[in-house]
Formats: C-alpha cells, sequence, structure tokens
C-alpha cells in the first residue's frame, strides 16, 4: 500500500487530530450525485473491497518478512481500518515493529498511540521518548508534535526556548503549522521568548504563502497597524 498516513497531534498545540484518510472513490471526489451513481455504487464498492484485501493480504506478506516500510503501511491500514476492521492495537504492533527497525514515521506514529491511548495504554513519556527518535531523524511532523509538547508541556517541563527550536526546524523544512506557531510565538512573545514583530511577520508569511488562513489574517492585522512588517 502506497498511502502514508502521519499523525500530527499539535497543530495548533492543544487539538490532537489524525489526518484525514481521501476520498476512495471518484464519487465522492467529484461530488458525483443521482442514478448513475446508485446503480454503479455496489459493483465498485464489491471492486473497491476486493482491491484493497488484496492489498491487506500483499502489504501483511511483505510485513511479516521485516519489511519496515510495509509495517508502516499495516500499522497504517489497521489504524483507519482500511481494507480490514479497524484495530488501534494490532496498529501498535506494527507500528513497533516498524519503529524498532528505526522508521521515522512509524516512530512520530508510535508515539502518537501513546499520547492518545490508543491500542495501548496512556505514556505521555513513551510518547515523547517516540517523538524525540522521529525528529531527531528530522521528520518535520514529529518536530513540529515534539514542539507542542514542550510549548504544553506535557510529560515534559514547560519549555518555550527548546519548543521554537523545534518549531523552528520543522518550519524550515516547509511545515505550515510549525511556521504558524513560530509567528504566535514571537508576535505574542509567548512563555518568555522576547517579542519579534520582524520575525512573527516572516514566520506568518511563509505560513500564509502555503495557505495558511489565520496567518494571512495575522499579517494582515500587523499591516494594518503602526508596527508594519518589511516586505
Amino acid at each position: 500500500m502506497s498511502k502514508r498516513i502521519i499523525r500530527t497531534l499539535f497543530l495548533l498545540l492543544t487539538r490532537p487530530i489524525v489526518l484525514k484518510k481521501a476520498a476512495l472513490t471518484l464519487g465522492l471526489c467529484l461530488g458525483v450525485t443521482g442514478p448513475a451513481l446508485a446503480q454503479n455504487a455496489a459493483p465498485t464498492q464489491q471492486a473497491d473491497d476486493a482491491t484493497l484485501a488484496a492489498k491487506f493480504r500483499e502489504t501483511r506478506a511483505t510485513a511479516e518478512r521485516g519489511d519496515a516500510e510495509a509495517q508502516f503501511q499495516l500499522g497504517v491500514t489497521y489504524e483507519v481500518g482500511e481494507g480490514v476492521q479497524q484495530d488501534y492495537t494490532q496498529a501498535v504492533v506494527w507500528y513497533r515493529k516498524a519503529a524498532d527497525q528505526g522508521l521515522a514515521v512509524a516512530q512520530n506514529n508510535l508515539a502518537g498511540m501513546y499520547m492518545m491511548g490508543q491500542g495501548v495504554k496512556q505514556d505521555v513519556a513513551q510518547a515523547v521518548a517516540w517523538f524525540r527518535k522521529s525528529a531527531d531523524q528530522g521528520l518535520a511532523v514529529a518536530q513540529n508534535n515534539l514542539a507542542g509538547i514542550y510549548a504544553e508541556g506535557r510529560g515534559v517541563p514547560q519549555d518555550y526556548t527548546q519548543a521554537v527550536v523545534w518549531y523552528r526546524k520543522a518550519a524550515d523544512q516547509g511545515h505550515i503549522d510549525a511556521q504558524f506557531m513560530l509567528g504566535l510565538i514571537y508576535a505574542e512573545g509567548r512563555g518568555g521568548i522576547e517579542k519579534d514583530k520582524v520575525q512573527a511577520a516572516i514566520w506568518f508569511r511563509k505560513a500564509g504563502e502555503q495557505g495558511h488562513g489565520s496567518a494571512q489574517e495575522e499579517l494582515k492585522a500587523m499591516e494594518t497597524s503602526d508596527q508594519s512588517p518589511p516586505k
């Protein structure tokens, strides 16, 4: 299976999410309605189910041979319940196998399971440890997640200096939410970080250029204030 779903836990520090699955059928993607869709729905669903089942068997066989990427994909499949009954416990099993082989995305997702207590007893310390392993490998999503943990002080002492370090690592890789959070931290001087309108504008602009609506609004507000950011 080629789909990757990478857990992002701290887009805005406090709202945990899992990236949504893409729609599986053309009808869902295009919003097709009416008799034609109804007439073909059952055969299409059967074909989709058969395809998913075949992909699941193939991925499972590869994962059982020790392939870390396949183990990760199998974890995703169990987590989202695609082609198989949703099973967080099995998701944890396969994420761990891939994470133990050093696969950064699996380490990030395993951390998310520990943080949320899904398929495993909630353990924030384990979550932090796995996020750090993934972040240390340079995975931007994990760096953003770890930054959020430091900003909130979940499982670690609250430390905005460390939060900025990890947000910056993710932001430098183009992570849109890390860019926005850096903008907020610098604009508001959160957690003892010195206010810096220039830095705030830089990061709001970078996030805004990627389509982050709140960043665009923050930048617009700055531009209409007495402290207009540099162009």
